[in-house]
């Protein structure tokens, strides 16, 4: 986080981001999502464009279906949601706060110029409004 107090998504954005190809095994997505600690992560073509998002609830029956059956998991692209909510490096800190005060997504994929550049958690508006708070 930047030391000037954080006014914008940009600031506080993870640039260097996990995401997912939409052929990798669900197996590897799990995997991946456990080593970063994130609930979720963006799914981005060739180009890194935002093409979907998956999230671990997404994944998890389908993963323990595996196990039971021992058959082979699933790919991304066969259980990614296609409708995604994204938002601009640009956004305003608190405005994307208010929006997830309801049931929205606990990560936003930060997209600029149809590209994913980074990805926003409500852990990072959390602290982000402390430091707001505190100036």
């Amino acid at each position: 986080m930047n030391r000037a107090t954080p006014s914008i998504v940009r600031d506080i954005m993870s640039r260097d981001c996990y995401r997912v190809s939409p052929n990798a095994s669900i197996t590897t997505l799990a995997k991946g999502l456990a080593l970063h600690r994130l609930p979720g992560a963006p799914v981005v073509d060739e180009s890194d464009r935002l093409i979907g998002f998956i999230s671990e609830q997404d994944v998890m029956g389908r993963v323990l279906d595996s196990i039971y059956h021992d058959d082979e998991a699933p790919l991304v692209k066969e259980m990614m949601r296609h409708e995604v909510l994204s938002v601009s490096p640009n956004k305003s800190i608190t405005d994307l706060a208010q929006e997830m005060l309801g049931p929205k997504p606990k990560v936003y994929p930060v997209v600029e110029q149809q590209r994913l550049i980074g990805i926003v958690t409500r852990r990072d508006i959390l602290v982000a409004l402390l430091a707001i708070r505190r100036h």
